[in-house]
């Protein structure tokens, strides 16, 4: 017996405990845990998703703080008149979130299937 959810898939949050004393987890899984390239892998990835995440939301919440506190600001005219501050500020938030997520797609591509690929030939896959 594994230490799988509902869904089959083994709960990371055991690392290595059995939510059934005296059942042990799968080795397999012991081993890809305790791979320091895995570890690396985690590390790496949640470290990066959380700078990303980070600069997401101060840009957002920048930007409700503007609607919420300065509105005279975002109400003014630029562009020869027809369009507001607020406008291109709101769209920026938009492309600013393509290009997070353009920058994660190129770290992804790159380093992070790198240690995936080193980890699966140190696993012997």
């Amino acid at each position: 017996m594994s230490t799988s959810t509902a869904s089959g898939i083994a709960d990371p949050r055991l690392h290595g405990k059995s939510a059934v004393p005296g059942i042990e987890t799968d080795p397999q899984y012991e081993r890809i845990v305790r791979n320091p390239t895995f570890q690396t892998l985690v590390h790496e990835r949640t470290r990066f998703g959380w700078i990303l995440t980070g600069l997401m939301l101060v840009v957002y919440f920048g930007f409700i703080g503007l609607i919420a506190f300065d509105k005279a600001l975002l109400a003014t005219k630029v562009g020869g008149g027809t369009a507001s501050l607020g406008l291109f500020l709101g769209v920026g938030v938009i492309v600013f979130a393509f290009i997070l997520t353009g920058i994660y797609v190129v770290r992804a591509n790159g380093r992070y299937d790198a240690l995936t690929a080193e980890l699966e030939r140190s696993l012997g896959r």
